[in-house]
């Protein structure tokens, strides 16, 4: 299995979006190279076996994993099927809202599905290290590099084998708005992160509407939307390379950048600053920041590119001829190197049949990518789908203007880095910096007092 030497270094993030198709004229060697020229195929058949004409006989892959949207799941199933059933697969997708139990259960059973998404690729690095899913095989791992730059190859690798293949990535260091809104009341995009904090200054004194709508409320899961900007200020304050570490434990959360970071957010987070439909900022749910948007309660708010799904029925995105449509603008930086803050899944193998990393292989293709936004997109209707991926070689066309918007933003950053709480022991990460930002937030704690806190909290 071929074996990488990784490093978290800055990498430019050129993903080369163009709408050219994926060629195959690399497969033609191995197809000379089994079939002699003097034994010609006889005109009726299929030409001789290179990836795309495999006949793996039937056999049926099973994957799981935690999408499970009608939409998800039926893009899935279709996209992938709408491949593999010519090279003799059938492919089962099942989505579970219990799937992080689900996979342990299955796993210790003996009984896990052939492939697995997931989520957090510090669940994926675990499985890993405890021998339970395998390296990819060198066609699957082929084609990771083909279709995805080393920045987001790297949450699949583990120890220097390549385990994950990206599906789906989620873009983070987005601001929501409405650009009319924001021309009727004079103010432009900010460019730099002082830009932004100027902005957000002069809407709080002009006092026409709240500059900010913040929620973090999400259950068990609350603080998350803490830690998220938390993470865009360590990465746009103190860079990749201390993320990096921060995210490795080398970095604690006592320490000057990380405390810096969670000030900075505090210092945003005011009163005079923040809408909070639900009362307070740690009593109003994440996804309660969509429809105080569009009736002028705050004029922005930073989340994902999924949040595109908590809009209120009917409206209307990157319209320049709808005064209440909705668009975005990239969350700004500091030094010019835009950098951005991403998540996303990994699927990865629990056997090493030629049939599991065949599908692999294809999931990591811009050609999947593809099949399932257009479907994806097509079950809802035509609107946004939800579903963004980085894999390069992708026709922008498939996507809506908002998402294409998505994707530029991508294009244009020199460095990103995923999720730091997902990638963090989860203790830690999906644990007390949930817990104890939501203590910040409420005034419960005090910078120093929640650094140690968090850092006395990681495994020994």
């Amino acid at each position: 299995m071929k074996k990488r030497s990784v490093r978290l270094v800055a990498a430019p993030i050129a993903l080369a979006l163009v709408a050219a198709a994926c060629g195959s004229d690399s497969d033609d060697s191995s197809a000379e190279e089994e079939a002699p020229a003097e034994e010609e195929a006889p005109a009726e058949e299929e030409a001789p076996a290179d990836e795309g004409t495999t006949d793996f006989g039937g056999v049926t892959v099973t994957i799981t994993g935690p999408e499970r949207t009608e939409q998800d799941v039926g893009s899935i199933n279709d996209a992938i099927n709408a491949w593999a059933e010519g090279v003799g697969i059938t492919v089962e997708y099942i989505g579970d809202a219990d799937w992080e139990a689900n996979i342990n259960t299955q796993v210790e059973g003996g009984n896990p599905p052939n492939i697995s998404i997931f989520p957090q690729p510090g669940k994926l690095a675990d499985f890993a290290r405890d021998g339970y899913i395998v390296p990819l095989n060198d066609e699957a791992d082929a084609a990771v590099d083909e279709y995805w730059i080393e920045g987001f190859q790297l949450n699949g690798n583990v120890d220097g084998d390549q385990y994950g293949v990206p599906t789906k990535t989620d873009l983070k260091s987005l601001v929501w708005y409405q650009p009319a809104v924001f021309a009727e009341n004079g103010y432009e995009v900010p460019t730099t992160f002082d830009d932004f904090v100027a902005l957000v200054d002069q809407m709080a004194a002009d006092g026409v509407a709240k500059p900010l709508c913040i929620g973090i409320e999400s259950g068990q899961a609350t603080g998350w939307t803490f830690t998220d900007w938390v993470e865009e200020m360590v990465l746009r304050q103190a860079g990749g390379d201390v993320y990096d570490q921060w995210v490795a434990g080398e970095v604690k959360f006592s320490d000057e950048p990380i405390q810096t970071a969670m000030q900075t957010v505090l210092d945003i987070w005011t009163e005079d600053n923040v809408f909070a439909s639900g009362g307070s900022i740690a009593s109003t749910n994440f996804g309660d920041n969509a429809q105080p948007l569009v009736d002028g309660d705050c004029f922005m708010h930073r989340q994902a590119n999924f949040f595109a799904g908590f809009f209120p029925e009917g409206t209307t995105f990157a319209d320049p001829d709808d005064p209440a449509a909705v668009d975005v603008f990239y969350f700004p930086d500091i030094d010019g190197t835009s950098p951005v803050l991403t998540a996303g899944t990994y699927a990865a193998a629990f056997d090493a049949e030629p049939a599991t990393h065949a599908v692999l292989a294809y999931m990591a293709s811009a050609e999947y990518a593809e099949t399932r936004q257009r479907m994806q997109s097509e079950m809802l209707g035509g609107s946004l789908s939800g579903f963004l991926s980085a894999a390069q070689g992708q026709d922008p066309s498939v996507y809506a203007p908002l998402e294409q918007s998505f994707l530029d933003i991508l294009l244009n950053a020199q460095e990103a880095r995923f999720d730091g709480s997902d990638l963090m022991p989860a203790d830690v990460g999906a644990g007390t910096f949930w817990t104890e930002g939501t203590k910040l937030v409420t005034g419960e704690t005090d910078l120093v007092t929640a650094g140690e806190a968090i850092d006395a909290s990681y495994p020994s």
